[in-house]
């Protein structure tokens, strides 16, 4: 966990705006400012976990509210025929917010290696 103040921590705070498709007590969803899909949402654990290597076990229960949110908003989204759902970790696997997201990438075809 991080007590570290990021760009999320102060969106959840609404001490900066964003557009907020989704939030429960445990998480909050908005549009990607800089969207790499027609459909760009990243979805954040209100708890502080700076990263997916700094989960523990204690966090199980939000790590699975986690992807169930994902599916829901998906669903919400009309990405009925699909989506990629992306957690970046550390500096090497090109995370630049010390704070956990998961990205919902859809609204067109996905290729492979993502890169």
């Amino acid at each position: 966990m991080t007590n570290q103040e990021t760009i999320f921590s102060k969106i959840i705070s609404r001490e900066i705006p964003a557009d907020i498709v989704y939030e429960d007590d445990l998480a909050l969803a908005f549009r990607d400012v800089n969207p790499q899909a027609p459909v760009h949402i990243l979805v954040i654990p209100k708890q502080p976990i700076a990263k997916l290597a700094d989960a523990e076990y204690g966090d199980r229960d939000l790590m699975g509210h986690l992807l169930l949110t994902v599916k829901l908003i998906a669903e919400q989204l009309g990405l009925s025929n699909g989506y990629r759902v992306v957690i970046n970790n550390g500096n090497d696997g090109g995370q630049t917010v010390d704070h956990l997201h998961l990205h919902i990438l859809g609204g067109r075809h996905m290729k492979w290696p993502p890169g």
